[in-house]
């Protein structure tokens, strides 16, 4: 009884307390350098998928970017994975597999025995700007350089993968559209590809406050109708040419947002070529006998800082 009584006292003095305890402080601002904020993000992955293709063969991936934005709209970044695609290709024929990587590739045409390729990581560099011109609305222009540190000593029909495009995106809301375009020599190592084009479609449709996003998109690679004979052949006969490394990639997942990290699910489908006509010259099988396209399921991780 004499406690009920007290209540309106206890209140009074809480409330007085309060006015006179200091503010919580406000979190500090995100580090700066000349003028840009500094951010980034680590990844940790089930494998790393890039435009619908394993760049891992299905194996975990470790990956980090670092971003230098600017308030008026420009922005440099890096980022940085490991990766085994280049070194895991077929040096030699389906009926023969040589990995590219081996250190001798030893009855594959081109190629010198005791020389050896080694490219374990993908180190990116790109920078642009971006434009928000309405509400919701944005353009987005930049570079982006695909490197890949190591060895290329018995390249044969191969070129080294480095790569660079340019871009162009248009983006609203929760909705993308880009498109990008290689003006390097080659393409991720085909030789004669450049000019080869990818345009893509990316959706990431937020679930209300709930924390829960819906991931969906669709991209087409294009390779020109460009003679490659030194890969697309077998014996004397002229298989192709790089227009069978066109493909369409789609992906559907879900994502949801845990104690600020991002954890990720998604399904990953590319309509790639295993081999050519000849059923023995390999488009994207690997040499272990893998298509690097078709269904994945992927689960990564993701931390903002």
């Amino acid at each position: 009884m004499h406690f009920l009584r007290a209540l309106p006292t206890l209140a009074t003095l809480a409330a007085s307390l309060a006015a006179q305890s200091p503010a919580s402080p406000a979190p500090p601002p995100p580090p700066a350098l000349l003028g840009f904020t500094l951010g980034g993000s680590a990844t940790l992955g089930s494998q790393y998928i890039f435009r619908g293709l394993t760049q891992t063969d299905g194996k975990p991936t470790v990956q980090a970017e670092l971003d230098l934005v600017h308030p008026t709209g420009f922005y440099l970044s890096t980022s940085l994975s490991n990766i085994s695609w280049f070194t895991d290709q077929n040096a030699g024929l389906a009926s023969a597999p040589t990995s590219l990587g081996s250190p001798a590739a030893v009855g594959a045409p081109l190629y010198r025995a005791g020389k050896v390729n080694s490219a374990g990581v993908e180190l990116d560099l790109f920078g642009g700007y971006k434009w928000g011109f309405a509400k919701d609305w944005t353009l987005d222009v930049g570079l982006y350089r695909y490197l890949y540190p190591g060895t290329y000593e018995n390249l044969g029909a191969y070129r080294n993968p480095a790569t660079t495009e340019a871009y162009l995106g248009l983006g609203y809301a929760w909705a993308s559209l880009k498109y990008s375009q290689v003006i390097s020599a080659n393409t991720f190592g085909v030789n004669n590809s450049g000019g080869t084009s990818y345009v893509d479609l990316t959706l990431a449709i937020p679930l209300g406050a709930s924390g829960w996003t819906v991931l969906a998109h669709g991209g087409h690679t294009t390779y020109a109708d460009k003679a490659n004979p030194g890969y697309f052949s077998n014996g004397s006969t002229v298989t192709g040419e790089n227009s069978l490394f066109s493909y369409s990639d789609y992906k559907l997942g879900i994502a949801k947002e845990i104690k600020g990290c991002t954890l990720a699910l998604a399904g990953t489908y590319a309509d790639t070529k295993a081999r050519a006509a000849d059923d023995d010259v390999t488009v994207y099988e690997n040499a272990m006998g893998r298509n690097i396209g078709k269904g994945r399921l992927t689960l990564t991780l993701t931390k903002a800082f």
